[in-house]
This record gives structure tokens, C-alpha cells and sequence, in this order.
């Protein structure tokens, strides 16, 4: 990675004893800031060349060792910087807007963690592909098209098509370099140590914005630090966000498959688990949705008076424990068929309607002719509703509360949807096992067992 390996003193040690300051200014007039010149070991030759080291400081910005090797015997070249300051706290974007030749001279201050982008021709250089380099704007396009011609004869015997494209896009470079049109730079360092310079420092650059952000975990670890533990609340919200899968079998053919298990959140309304399954091997498909709180202190029922064909399109959520009436149908589905859904009202319709023209005790050549007549004008008076060519009350009852359906004005009242908030009976808290549940005291009335 070293420009050549060195056999003399260290940086440090060859530069210490010049006058001044150890890190001097970058300036032209300073005479006597000269280079410090160590013999080195060639890695193309393997005979010794000379490793040029200057110890310098940019202006508004920090030190840094910038080596150069020569090599006389083999004619080979290598130069790099390096930041002589630790890594920083933050991350570091430049993103300049380039207008001029002027802005093509600025200097750039790139490192090997920094990855390079020109939005405008899709083009990025990855970090770490490149050795760290102080040079200007135009010699950053320049090293890059010197690296995308490097192997083009080769492609150009093997691969022409894509040696033509290369060509095509070296092109593109080559405009940019004689400023065909203005282009937008983007050097993004996770070290905070790369720099382009403002040459109207101190004052702001309107060209130029500088953006400090706090690095990834995955940016700390490309970069040899040890990222911070997350803290607990962070770990719970990607937990949030993140599809959990479990393995089970499925329930048409019991065939090994997978769950999704996702926790979601519904707007004005509270958290719910959905689960879905999708055998491979069959192809059955199945969802269901569980309630992701607990028992609410009143049960809901809401009625929703349907006059609209866009009322369909309102999302919906009906736990285990909601019964559905339509009253116009004289129509009720009870607690747990169907199971817990999230879904629109026109796939409810639609569940519905299948469940009951499909069901095999209504089918067949044992059927009672006079049930099967009934089932079909229900069909046909439920697909007028889905349609929106029948007006009907959709009536969903729950009462453990932990049922929706979507206010469309919300948060403003819904002049078509009434919910009301009841108190559960006897019987309906039985039916939810509420009755023998005991929360308080209950260890007092619990008798040591021996």
C-alpha cells in the first residue's frame, strides 16, 4: 500500500530536525520548505528508488503527509497523501456545484475511505479503490480516465462492445474536464478527513455544501472502529421494522413453509401482528392478523351506511373476536369465522361471498333447491353492494374493541360511519375469558402446595 518500502528514518524522525513548525503551511513562497527524500525498495523493480515525504498543512482544513516515489531504474511513479490527524467524529459530503475552470482548479483532499459520485453521468469511484490523493478538481476526472483507459486495448481484443461503451463514456468525462456543462461533484467521507478547498474562505461558498453526519455501524467497521452498542430503544424499532419468519406446516397440504410475522401500526388506531403464509408446494396462501394489544375496557361496534362505490376501497381490520352484520341481507358472519383480517371492505365482501356460495353442504345434487335459490339472489344482492348499485349497513361488533374500520375524513367525523363504545356483558366477557381472569390479589388466595 506504502508508495515504496522505505529502508531509511521515519517521516517523523527525517523531518524533525528542519526549522519550524513539524507541519508548515502549504505555500509556493515558503523556500524553505523542501520535501524530505528517503531511499526506498522499488515494488515494480524490486531495486531502490526515492520516496519524497512532505509534512504540510491546507489552509482551513488540517496536516497531512503527502509521499511520492520515483523510481529511476524502472521509470515506475506512485503519489498518495495520508491524514496525519486521527480519524474524525463525524462523517464528512462535499457536494460541489462546478460552473467554471475555476472550480475545475480547486484543490481536493481525497482519502481512501472517501467514495466519489457525478450524479450526472451515474458515476462513482467506491472507497477504498483508490489510493488517498491532494490534486484539483480536473485531476480527479483526470485519474479516473486514465484508469478507465488503462485496460481498454484489451478489452477492445476481448469485449469490444463494452470497450465501446467505455470509450463512450471516457467521452463524457473528457466533456466535463473542458466544462461542456456545469456537473455536480460529490466527494462522501465516513473518516471526516477528505476535504475541497473554498477559495473564498472565510466566507461562505455558494457553490459548495458541507455536510457532517454521524457514521453507520456498517461505515465504523469499514473503517476499523468499534461501533457503539445501540441503545435499547434503537434495537426495539428495528425490531419493528424488520419481517420475522418462523418455520410451520402448511395447513392444506402440511408441507414444510414459512410465516411472515410483521408488527404494523394503523393510522388513528393502534399496533397489529400480521402473518401470512405461502406454501411452495401447493400454493396455498393464507394471512391473519392478531391483535398487537391487549382487550380494550369497552367493546366497539361500528356501522358504516355504504352509498358509495369508493366506500370499497376503505381499509379494514376484523379480529377473531368481531361478528359482521349486514342487516338489508339479513346477514351475520359470528366471532372467529374467517379468522382476524386486514384487508379493504371489497375483500371482506368478496371473502364473504365465497365463504357462503362455496360451501360444500350447499353444493351438489343433495342440496335443497329452494336453500340453493336463497344463496344465489344473497350472491347476487352482495355483488350489487361491492358494485355500489345497493345501498346497505355494514355493522361490525367487537367487544374486545381491537377492530377497525378506516375513517376516510379522519381526523374529522365521518357523517356515514358511527362508532359507538358499549360495555360488555356477562356472557360476551365469558366468551372472552375475561370472567375468570384475576390481575390483582391473586397470590393472596393461593395456598402453599406441599
Amino acid at each position: 500500500g506504502h508508495p515504496g518500502a522505505a529502508v531509511g528514518p521515519s517521516p517523523a524522525a527525517a523531518a524533525s530536525p528542519a526549522t519550524g513548525p513539524l507541519f508548515r503551511p502549504l505555500s509556493a513562497e515558503d523556500e524553505e520548505q523542501q520535501p524530505t527524500e528517503i531511499e526506498s525498495l522499488c515494488m515494480n523493480c524490486y531495486r531502490n528508488g526515492t520516496t519524497r515525504l512532505l509534512l504540510t498543512k491546507i489552509p482551513f482544513f488540517r496536516e497531512i503527509i503527502v509521499s511520492s516515489f520515483s523510481c529511476e531504474h524502472c521509470g515506475w511513479n506512485n503519489t498518495e497523501i495520508q491524514s496525519a490527524g486521527r480519524i474524525q467524529d463525524q462523517g464528512v459530503r462535499y457536494t460541489l456545484t462546478v460552473r467554471s475552470q475555476e472550480d475545475m482548479n480547486r484543490e481536493v483532499v481525497k482519502t481512501d475511505s472517501a467514495t466519489t459520485r457525478i450524479p450526472e453521468l451515474d458515476f462513482e469511484i467506491p472507497a477504498f479503490s483508490q489510493k488517498g490523493a491532494l490534486t484539483t478538481v480536473e485531476g480527479l476526472i483526470g485519474r479516473a480516465i486514465s484508469g478507465l483507459e488503462q485496460d481498454q486495448p484489451t478489452r477492445r481484443a476481448v469485449e469490444g462492445a463494452i470497450a465501446e461503451r467505455i470509450d463512450e463514456f471516457i467521452g463524457k468525462l473528457k466533456g466535463l474536464k473542458q466544462m461542456a456543462s456545469p456537473f455536480t461533484l460529490v466527494i462522501d467521507d465516513p473518516s471526516g478527513n477528505s476535504f475541497v478547498e473554498n477559495p473564498h474562505a472565510p466566507q461562505k461558498d455558494n457553490a459548495l455544501v458541507i455536510t457532517y453526519y454521524d457514521r453507520t455501524p456498517q461505515q465504523a467497521e469499514m473503517l476499523g472502529l468499534q461501533a457503539e452498542a445501540p441503545e435499547e430503544k434503537a434495537e426495539e424499532e428495528d425490531l419493528r421494522n424488520e419481517v420475522l419468519q418462523f418455520n410451520t406446516n402448511c395447513p392444506e397440504c402440511n408441507a414444510p413453509a414459512q410465516t411472515n410475522m410483521k408488527l404494523v401500526q394503523i393510522p388513528h388506531f393502534k399496533e397489529v401482528i400480521i402473518m401470512a403464509t405461502n406454501c411452495e408446494n401447493c400454493g396455498h396462501r393464507t394471512n391473519e392478523v392478531k391483535s398487537g394489544g391487549a382487550v380494550e375496557p369497552l367493546g366497539t361496534r361500528i356501522t358504516l351506511h355504504i352509498t358509495d362505490p369508493s366506500d370499497m376501497t376503505r381499509d379494514l381490520l376484523k379480529s377473531e373476536t368481531c361478528s359482521v352484520e349486514i342487516p338489508e341481507l339479513e346477514f351475520e358472519l359470528g366471532m372467529a369465522v374467517l379468522g382476524g383480517k386486514f384487508t379493504t371492505l371489497e375483500g371482506l365482501l368478496k371473502d364473504i361471498r365465497e365463504l357462503v356460495t362455496k360451501n360444500p353442504f350447499t353444493l351438489g345434487d343433495s342440496s335443497n333447491p329452494d336453500q340453493s335459490e336463497k344463496l344465489q339472489e344473497f350472491s347476487q344482492k352482495l355483488g350489487q353492494i361491492i358494485e355500489g348499485k345497493m345501498k346497505a349497513h355494514f355493522i361490525m361488533n367487537d367487544p374486545a374493541g381491537n377492530s377497525y374500520l378506516q375513517n376516510v375524513y379522519a381526523p374529522e367525523d365521518d357523517q356515514e360511519m358511527k362508532v359507538e363504545r358499549y360495555k360488555r356483558t356477562f356472557d360476551q366477557n365469558e366468551e372472552l375469558g375475561l370472567n375468570d381472569m384475576k390481575t390483582e390479589g391473586y397470590e393472596a388466595g393461593l395456598a402453599p402446595q406441599r
